[in-house]
């Protein structure tokens, strides 16, 4: 039986020889390829800079650094998110307060976040949860009511639109608060084996997020490559090692030429989705607000609590199929790490996506004859 795959990367012989290419240069760690890498990626996403890094989770990290956020303060954000969201907020010693999520989009509730602000908030971290684009629109009118600084974990959000005025839209990534984070891990949208980058519009700040992903260094390699003379680099603060190699970087240049078509790709199979799934009994699915457009990283169901088959039930019988699924987006709080840290508001929309939801087989080279599988299968084990 051929098996389905839940997701699949799209590299190519082009990704092959630009990894060829940096390798055969001799400059294999951060180099002219990371900064390339980074001057289209800014392009891409409209932003004025964009600072390359080992990983999502690192550029998460890096950002609430570079914004001075710390011990004592607090960051809302959302339970309901890969655990990275919420294990950044602590690496910098402050306390995540998680708000919870609307069931239509898996996104941050923005009606909850004012009861969550308290004297101690330093920041609002949303998540533009499975490329789905969360609603800034509300967001960043509050977070400067009280001058809260924002970060977008935007880790599945490459290619995902947001329209701000009727008739017009633009990236997710542009600035519009403060910092947006991405991923580059191979379920992402595009991929180079692993590694993030942060799109931002304050050169102080992008300054900084250079300094700090190479220990805190007052010149990179790549400038002191160019000085034409002796120069030495200082250490101005306690950075880290979170650098993106030339050879990651060549292969994202490849990765972001093939985005118009990876984004293409994703929407004309969520569409398929939506409308050979619409009516499926006991099933709900994911919602795009008239502001937004998703990249559809990921396309989930949502069983109803009166569904006759629950969430392992249902993905066991798929695999009996060859069709590979996850569960819907984990809640942080329910993990162990967490559990001296009690969510300050109940979470019931977050814990039932997690219990209820089932992400299904998507990515570029999906065949037709793959997604009828799915599609019929679901009938089937439904129905």
């Amino acid at each position: 039986m051929t098996q389905i795959p839940v997701a699949r990367p799209t590299l190519g012989e082009e990704e092959a020889a630009a990894a060829r290419r940096a390798i055969l240069s001799g400059w294999v760690v951060q180099g002219p390829e990371v900064e390339a890498f980074e001057q289209e990626f800014a392009a891409t996403v409209g932003a004025p800079a964009a600072v390359a890094c080992s990983s999502g989770t690192a550029a998460l990290h890096l950002a609430l650094v570079a914004l001075d956020v710390g011990p004592g303060d607090e960051v809302i954000t959302v339970s309901h998110s890969f655990i990275a969201t919420a294990n950044a907020v602590r690496y910098v010693g402050a306390t995540p307060v998680f708000v919870d999520v609307e069931p239509e989009t898996g996104n941050i509730d923005p009606a909850l976040i004012r009861a969550a602000i308290t004297p101690r908030t330093r920041a609002i971290m949303p998540v533009h949860q499975l490329g789905m684009p969360c609603d800034l629109r509300s967001i960043l009118p509050l977070a400067r009511k009280h001058q809260l600084r924002v970060v977008e974990d935007a880790a599945c959000a490459l290619g995902s639109e947001i329209s701000w005025e009727e008739g017009s839209w633009e990236p997710i990534g542009r600035p519009r608060g403060d910092l947006a984070c991405f991923s580059f891990h191979p379920r992402k949208i595009i991929t180079t084996g692993d590694g993030g980058m942060v799109t931002g519009g304050d050169p102080q700040v992008m300054a900084r997020l250079r300094r700090l992903r190479t220990h805190g260094m007052s010149l990179s390699t790549a400038e002191r490559h160019r000085a034409g003379g002796v120069v030495f680099e200082e250490y101005l603060e306690v950075g880290y090692n979170y650098r993106l190699s030339d050879i990651q970087a060549a292969v994202g240049r490849e990765q972001l030429k093939r985005l118009p078509y990876l984004i293409a790709s994703r929407r004309r199979l969520a569409a398929r989705y939506q409308d050979t799934l619409s009516g499926l009994p006991h099933v709900s699915l994911p919602q795009e607000p008239a502001y937004a457009r998703s990249n559809w990283q990921s396309f989930w169901i949502t069983l109803a609590p009166e569904s006759p088959q629950g969430q392992v039930a249902v993905m066991q019988a798929l695999l009996a199929r060859g069709i590979h699924t996850r569960r819907g987006v984990m809640c942080a709080h329910r993990e162990a790490a967490y559990q001296d840290r009690p969510p300050r508001q109940p979470l019931p929309v977050s814990e039932a996506l997690q219990d209820r939801s089932i992400i299904l087989p998507l990515y570029p080279e999906m065949t037709g004859s793959d997604q009828d599988r799915v599609i019929s299968s679901l009938w089937d084990i439904l129905t």
